[in-house]
């Protein structure tokens, strides 16, 4: 009796938390998880160590070092040449954009709402979205020649599947309970589609939008690459040709930067405009 007690006495009194080296990696984790800008900023600073590192060795003698592609990146923005690059490759970047988000956003609703449209038009462009299209723009090239009209149809070509594929895709699977639930309540067919299709459809309709932009951003780069030396792609060739290196890679540092902050941006309308819920949360 006397060692039941003493055992209840020990179950019933304050237990003492034990600290184990895993609990610390998940108290680290959870650290991570409540300031994700922290986690961003400690990962970009461990990468640019290593690319410092990296130049320093050198694997490479075509490979510089994180400052001195930091410093070219900087120099290039205070004499202009990075400003002047970008007001060429935007303009078929933004005309391509524009078409295919309209042309493609309209397909691929209608793709998602008829059975036949699908059996027409969904399969070119699933070709179009696994076609090599570096491959294809040279093509563009031998029957548009080297203008703008040539590097528009490029992004076109990239962006205009990925934008119809997953607007399509996210018509086909909207909630049937909601087009069920309309449909009992003596819907029309195009209150079905404005009310209750599109809008369930449109997170996903707007993650195509920004894969396309994506994709958009690669067709204008490798137009400027394979067709005709201008705008970044002309600074990225001419810094190689003359082996400026670090003066190449800032070029190319600048491509992912403006891609990933045009890429956050529409995310961030997005989640404020179309999906106010997901920022409460």
């Amino acid at each position: 009796m006397m060692a039941s007690s003493q055992a209840n006495t020990q179950v019933d009194g304050p237990v003492r938390a034990v600290h184990s080296p895993a609990g610390r990696g998940l108290g680290l984790g959870r650290l991570f998880t409540s300031h994700p800008v922290a986690a961003r900023v400690v990962s970009l600073g461990l990468f640019f160590l290593v690319w410092e590192i990296a130049g320093r060795v050198p694997i490479s003698y075509a490979f510089p070092t994180f400052l001195d592609t930091f410093y070219a990146f900087g120099a290039m923005l205070l004499d202009g040449s990075l400003f002047v690059a970008y007001g060429s490759t935007l303009q078929p970047l933004i005309i391509g954009i524009v078409i295919s988000a309209v042309v493609g956003v309209g397909l691929g609703i209608v793709m998602g709402l008829s059975r036949k449209a699908e059996w027409l038009v969904a399969p070119l462009f699933i070709v179009l979205q696994s076609a090599p299209m570096a491959a294809l723009i040279p093509l563009i090239t031998f029957v548009y020649g080297i203008g703008l009209l040539a590097k528009t149809l490029a992004v076109i070509m990239l962006a205009l599947p990925v934008i119809v594929l997953n607007g399509y895709k996210a018509v086909r699977n909207a909630n049937p309970s909601l087009v069920a639930m309309c449909r009992s309540f003596q819907g029309t067919r195009m209150q079905q589609i404005t009310k209750i299709i599109i809008p369930d459809a449109s997170p996903v309709i707007f993650a195509g939008l920004r894969l396309g932009l994506a994709a958009g951003f690669i067709g204008v780069i490798l137009a400027e690459l394979l067709i005709t030396p201008t705008g970044i792609g002309d600074l990225i060739t001419y810094h190689r040709s003359v082996a400026n290196y670090a003066e190449m890679y800032a070029a190319v540092v600048s491509i992912i930067l403006v891609s990933t902050l045009t890429l956050a941006a529409l995310e961030a309308f997005e989640i404020r405009v179309l999906r106010p819920e997901k920022k409460r949360g």
